[in-house]
């Protein structure tokens, strides 16, 4: 490879010459900036970050640590981190922990040993782990959407009880009151947050709370799928003495894997079962029927997540952020007011 000496005999001048150039740290006369700039695109020079890292104690790369880029809100979510960052002169390198703490703990340490400027991570669980290499850690860091107890991190997330709430009050407004819930892991705090909203909604509106109507699975369509399916063999609408008419899924991927479950099984949507899911991502407009959800937009969740880290590691010594952003409903297709068939 090139090297600035290079560049520096090409160009007829001293090799500070073509820092300040490249640099823009003095001014340079016309012609010299003209000669190295032509001398840098002819031999096709590029400046080591490495170098310039050391020199100046900052590589402009954020680490960003999220446990699943399968799934959508996750891909959505690094999209508008990447975005805030590139704008504000960062590169992001990503890490995929695939829902392992194992792996995450060895992504968390990697990233750290890369000298990366901040830290965005989204937990894929064992959260005392992940405390103890954060007390190690000097870096900023800023926790999304899964929460690492015991961390001091800013945290950017959504309001789950709030939106949980909302989600089952449309299909109390819409006069269900057989509204079972599909949760993902209870280690998870995003999941105990979803199913409280969905309780407190039940209460306040006089609905006696049924806890086997709660169905504890993946956040995953898969997950979605094989807990609707257990659901459904004692609850189905076409046989039950006391059928379930509606849904609420944890998430929109659990909601879209309970809509195939539930074509399968014969069900009309939203006629015979309403699904409602959580965080409006992009996918959820194009199933069938398209899934009404609650959300703050997840591209919009990765962007201000990036703006909170990148304000830390600007001013490292301000009062740690709780960002908390309230998710809205969304209503598409997949909910209706209950309908009686035959023999219900």
């Amino acid at each position: 490879m090139s090297t600035i000496k290079d560049v520096a005999a090409l160009a007829g001048v001293s090799f500070t010459t073509v820092s300040h150039v490249l640099n823009d740290t003095r001014p340079v006369s016309a012609d010299a900036r003209r000669r190295v700039l032509a001398a840098v695109d002819e031999i096709g020079y590029l400046p080591s970050a490495v170098a310039r890292s050391l020199r100046k104690s900052e590589t402009k790369i954020i680490g960003v640590l999220v446990p699943n880029v399968q799934n959508p809100f996750f891909a959505e979510l690094v999209c508008g981190v990447e975005e805030c960052c590139r704008l504000a002169g960062y590169s992001v390198f990503l890490c995929n922990s695939d829902n392992d703490p194992k792996r995450q703990q060895q992504y968390m340490r990697t990233l750290l040993e890369k000298r990366v400027d901040g830290l965005l991570l989204s937990s894929a669980g064992d959260d005392e782990a992940l405390a103890r290499i954060f007390k190690l850690a000097s870096v900023p860091t800023v926790t999304v959407d899964r929460l690492v107890a015991g961390a001091r991190a800013d945290r950017v997330s959504v309001d789950n009880s709030q939106g949980a709430y909302n989600a089952v009050k449309h299909l109390l407004d819409l006069g269900h009151r057989r509204i079972a819930c599909i949760s993902g892991p209870a280690e998870f705090e995003v999941a105990r947050e979803r199913v409280e909203g969905w309780r407190r909604a039940l209460q306040e509106a006089g609905v006696e709370i049924d806890e086997s109507l709660v169905i504890v699975s993946d956040f995953s369509s898969l997950g979605g799928y094989d807990a609707t399916k257990r659901l459904l063999l004692t609850h189905s609408p076409a046989t039950a003495q006391h059928p379930v008419t509606s849904i609420f899924a944890s998430n929109d991927m659990m909601a879209i894997g309970a809509l195939r479950a539930a074509a399968e099984l014969g069900l009309k949507l939203p006629q015979q079962l309403s699904i409602v899911g959580f965080d409006d991502i992009e996918l959820s407009r194009y199933v069938f029927p398209a899934l009404t959800t609650v959300g703050c937009g997840v591209r919009l969740l990765g962007a201000e997540a990036g703006r909170v880290l990148i304000a830390r590691i600007e001013n490292p010594g301000e009062v740690l952020k709780d960002v908390l952003l309230t998710p809205h409903l969304v209503v598409r297709e997949s909910t209706a007011p209950p309908q009686v068939f035959q023999g219900h």
